[in-house]
């Protein structure tokens, strides 16, 4: 029942979602009249897909805490319990972002060894695309969470991109190794001692303008920082191609030009639509919960269950929690206290 349309857009997407991978089944949680209005021009789904009737819909203006209250009463809700009972394996929404962050950590919980759930997506760069997180979860982290997140942000590039063994630097305001916050330096400090015995590559620091040059496969961050760079980076891609239109309506000749570059534009265009990097996932937690994005149309929601359906498959959590276990047997033991001045 979320996004900016609604059931139409989530039952295109699973029907295109189920062209692609057809051992996907669904279970769909809303309004039933509407849903079964919109199964009508998907019947590649319509026979065999579960409809769970829910009358509570979480509004986009719903804060987190009134969303929680109606958690057992909404099609938002009830799916993450799901998830929990086990009777499905990923959950998908298009809804209201912090309702959906909220219900899930509450029904989910932190998996072991993991303090707070991190926020993360794939963006577009020159070379592929990079894995970012916190992208907005907590807008505050220490030594601790960085390194839980670089660890999570790994195993994410390793199953959704395919990477044996991903590139992970923490996003910061300079490369060298004195740079940034107490927080920062302590986790680059952790992450090289331990990481010989990671599936990643710690490279140390990159600053913004280097997020897009595609070098750095994971880009660590709080979600403070990780939220203004992701919302820069799209005011960036609808700015570019913004000033392109303009630049080729200004006079005959520009649009005579376009006529010649127009299939650049297009792949311009393709390479920066959000829908084909759509599908945000709450990692850290015991199960699996994937955001999709507001406006995305029926080809994004589709692209969203499948980064559900691969960290599904390939088993993203036993992946992480493997991880830290290496990572905890590798990290350096704390310093012994200090005894107290005057102790006998």
């Amino acid at each position: 029942m979320g996004g900016d349309v609604g059931p139409e857009v989530v039952i295109g997407g699973a029907e295109l979602a189920r062209e692609r991978y057809p051992e996907l089944r669904f279970r769909l949680y809303g309004q039933e009249p509407l849903i079964r209005a919109a199964l009508a021009a998907a019947p590649r789904i319509a026979a065999e897909a579960e409809i769970v009737h829910v009358e509570g819909v979480v509004l986009g203006t719903d804060k987190p805490g009134q969303a929680i209250r109606r958690a057992k009463s909404t099609s938002m809700g009830l799916a993450i319990e799901a998830v929990k009972a086990g009777e499905a394996q990923a959950a998908v929404s298009a809804g209201n972002t912090g309702a959906l962050m909220a219900m899930a950590k509450l029904a989910l919980r932190t998996m072991q060894g993991i303090d707070r759930p991190a926020l993360v997506a794939l963006m577009p760069t020159l070379k592929s695309d990079s894995v970012v997180l916190d992208l907005g979860a907590n807008t505050e982290c220490d030594a601790e969470n960085l390194v839980q997140f670089a660890v999570m942000g790994a195993a994410f590039a390793r199953t959704v991109l395919g990477l044996d063994k991903p590139k992970v630097a923490f996003l910061n305001i300079g490369e060298e190794d004195m740079k940034g916050t107490e927080a920062i330096r302590d986790a680059a400090a952790l992450i090289r001692t331990a990481a010989v015995d990671l599936p990643l590559e710690f490279l140390g620091n990159v600053e913004g303008n280097g997020i897009a040059q595609g070098n750095t496969d994971v880009i660590v961050t709080d979600g403070f920082s990780g939220n203004i760079a992701l919302k820069t980076a799209e005011g960036t891609a609808k700015l570019v191609t913004g000033l392109l239109a303009n630049a080729y309506r200004a006079s005959l000749l520009t649009k005579i030009g376009y006529l010649f570059s127009r299939p650049a534009l297009r792949a311009l265009r393709d390479q920066l639509d959000p829908n084909n990097h759509n599908g945000a996932v709450f990692l850290g937690l015991n199960g699996v919960v994937v955001k999709s994005h507001g406006a995305a149309n029926i080809k994004g929601f589709a692209n969203a269950i499948g980064v559900a359906h691969d960290l599904v498959t390939q088993d993203i959590n036993s992946r992480i929690q493997l991880d830290l276990k290496n990572f905890a047997a590798h990290r350096p033991a704390p310093p012994s206290p200090e005894p107290a001045v005057g102790a006998a």
